[in-house]
């Protein structure tokens, strides 16, 4: 088949495309995914472009920072398309010799670093205790709010939670098999203010198997067996609504990390717990700056003869 993909095979640009699509574990980026392949789709169908190339691919990203869109999602929707060139190539919809030079199409360069958002302490306990406790959706949804700020996980992997994933290790009570990012697995550990959100949760709910947080209708009673990730979303957003905070769900995962770096928690360890393949993440996540006044090597106490 010709290396003119999209215009003469809708076909197989519809498979690859999901394929494309279906290489990301997560299923928020399953769809950022799926949303950036049908923008470009229809963006080419607009108007004769010709074959699927480098130099097409270039022209689509001078197209999306002309609209307006931040480097960070152009670079993303480059980096999409460089996964559907070569995977297009595999499957000999396309010359490899056209999916190499694709290949090497970067997004704009970034400049600075976004440090995102995060709460102090007092707006965190503001956060918790918003949740009306007399009810059990009130309850359910502080043990929500308390898992995302003292476990930092992401709400697709909060939703997907189980309560035979709980368990205690080394007189601890952790979460074990958390599958996040890229299939990578970890245990993390529960705070002891969270665990005790959770537990009340659960008895009031009477969960003692399968996913721990569920859907609850506006009589107050459960109605389903499982929320997912939007679900998860609206919640946070709801709360932080009502107290007036800025703040997205993925804004409790930098909190957790900022504030038990604040309470004293070692940068390896916050790495760890977060699932964070690069120390670098961990650390923009902090918002880690480098400090004039009080440099490292302030603190090596060398001492040197007078002249």
């Amino acid at each position: 088949m010709s290396y003119e993909l999209i215009p003469a095979a809708p076909d197989p640009w519809h498979q690859i495309a999901t394929t494309v699509a279906d290489t990301v574990f997560s299923p928020n980026s399953r769809r950022a995914y799926r949303r950036a392949l049908l923008q470009f789709r229809r963006w080419y169908d607009a108007a004769r472009r010709g074959p699927f190339s480098k130099t097409m691919v270039q022209a689509y990203a001078a197209h999306l920072q002309q609209e307006g869109y931040a480097p960070s999602t152009v670079s993303q929707s480059v980096s999409i398309l460089r996964k559907l060139a070569l995977e297009a190539a595999d499957n000999g919809l396309l010359d490899p010799a056209v999916a190499a030079a694709i290949s090497r199409v970067r997004g704009p360069r970034r400049r600075g670093t976004r440090l995102g958002n995060w709460l102090a302490l007092e707006e965190v306990q503001r956060l918790l205790n918003a949740p009306n406790l007399a009810t059990l959706q009130g309850r359910r949804d502080q043990a929500l709010l308390a898992l995302l700020v003292g476990t930092g996980l992401r709400r697709n992997e909060l939703a997907s939670l189980t309560v035979e994933q709980l368990q205690e290790r080394d007189g601890r009570r952790i979460i074990v098999d958390l599958i996040g990012k890229h299939h990578r697995a970890r245990s993390v550990a529960v705070p002891s203010w969270a665990w005790a959100s959770l537990q009340v949760w659960l008895a009031a709910a009477g969960i003692g198997e399968g996913r721990l947080f569920r859907a609850i209708n506006k009589a107050d009673h459960l109605v389903r067996d499982r929320i997912g990730a939007q679900a998860v979303y609206e919640i946070v957003m709801t709360y932080a609504s009502r107290l007036g905070l800025r703040l997205a769900p993925h804004d409790l995962r930098r909190t957790h990390a900022r504030l038990a770096r604040d309470g004293g928690a070692s940068l390896e360890q916050i790495q760890i717990a977060l699932g964070h393949s690069s120390i670098s993440t961990t650390e923009r996540y902090l918002g880690l700056r480098q400090n004039l006044t009080d440099a490292p090597g302030d603190h090596i106490a060398v001492q040197l003869k007078a002249s």
